[in-house]
């Protein structure tokens, strides 16, 4: 799937060129008035559709000796390689809209450049910090079965390899195997686990682990639209200073997941960690989730293993989550003869006439 965008004075200006350059099969993604005066029009074609329709408006030349043709380099349009980027990955069309005029505004032959500066324009990234004492504790929140357990194990694991001081608590009493499964954790990294059970004893917990220079706090999952639940979590973090950070998996439906981080935004969440990159294919939501919810990305998991450790997002980051290495390689080699521009070379100037 192709996506291009066109400028034009008038409407049917802009078919006329989405025709000439894309065909007859070409869809209409997007259709804008320009401030100033204009229109802008975003048109789709699949690759095959757009392959015969510059064969059918090819015009041979006529040369007195066969034509030699010559294949050229093809040249990388970064705008398209970013909106094909955006469409695979189920961005939402508005804001693929957004992103791909950011991205065109740049002078760079690198897609992922140009995506991590497009990203960087309208969203927030603000990995968690790694530094000896000052820090807030962190209360990981989220729906049922997001990671919250494995994200608190993976920062304890972490911190403990830099030689920092960890107070690791649990309020997760409910879930059967919850409180075990993060025991048995905090054990083989020798980290004394507190568990509690309401907003008093939390409060209690982090005055006794104060002096440790990473706290970290798991919590039981929450349905955002129980209003039960979302009133104990708020209980909990009214105990103490610290900061709550949504932890939540990729592959979720694009609006599910914007209502559910709407709903703990609303309890003081601003940052956002996103767990199970490495079983999702698509991250159109997360960035769709961002945009609605107004929340800021900072780390995410891309393994399932304690060790791997998190990754700190950036835009750079992210648009080469969604751009893999192998892909970009795939766009940069050549195209079948087909796909490539020619160009005529005669060994005379005369024309049959």
């Amino acid at each position: 799937m192709r996506l291009k965008s066109f400028h034009a004075k008038s409407m049917s200006e802009a078919m006329r060129m989405v025709r000439q350059t894309l065909g007859d099969d070409a869809i209409i993604v997007a259709t804008r008035e320009e401030e100033g005066g204009g229109v802008r029009v975003t048109a789709a074609v699949e690759d095959d559709d757009l392959l015969m329709a510059q064969a059918r408006t090819a015009q041979p030349a006529r040369t007195a000796r066969p034509m030699v043709v010559v294949e050229e380099e093809p040249e990388i349009d970064v705008g398209e390689v970013v909106a094909d980027v955006l469409h695979r990955h189920g961005v939402p069309a508005a804001l693929a809209e957004q992103l791909i005029d950011a991205a065109a505004g740049l002078d760079t032959d690198d897609p992922a450049l140009a995506l991590g500066a497009a990203l960087d324009s309208m969203f927030t990234f603000s990995p968690l910090q790694d530094r000896r004492g000052g820090n807030k504790p962190l209360i990981l929140v989220g729906p049922p079965g997001s990671g919250k357990t494995l994200i608190v194990a993976k920062l304890a694991a972490q911190a403990v390899f830099r030689k920092r001081s960890v107070g690791v608590i649990t309020t997760d009493t409910v879930r059967a195997g919850g409180m075990e499964q993060l025991a048995a954790f905090t054990r083989l990294m020798k980290i004394k686990l507190a568990t509690v059970e309401d907003p008093d004893a939390l409060a209690g917990a982090f005055e006794v682990s104060r002096g440790a220079d990473v706290v970290l706090v798991d919590t039981a999952g929450r349905n955002p639209y129980n209003r039960e639940d979302m009133a104990d979590l708020k209980a909990l973090l009214s105990a103490g200073v610290a900061e709550p950070i949504l932890v939540l998996p990729a592959g979720l439906d694009a609006m599910e997941a914007a209502d559910i981080a709407q709903s703990f935004k609303a309890l003081g969440v601003r940052r956002m960690l996103i767990t199970r990159l490495d079983m999702a294919r698509r991250l159109g939501s997360l960035l769709g989730t961002a945009h609605r919810a107004r929340m800021a990305f900072c780390n995410a998991s891309v393994s399932s293993k304690v060790a791997e450790g998190l990754t700190p997002l950036n835009p750079v980051a992210f648009a080469r989550l969604m751009m893999p290495a192998e892909d970009k390689a795939a766009r940069n080699r050549p195209k079948p003869a087909a796909a490539t521009k020619t160009k005529a070379v005669r060994s005379s100037s005369r024309t049959i006439p």
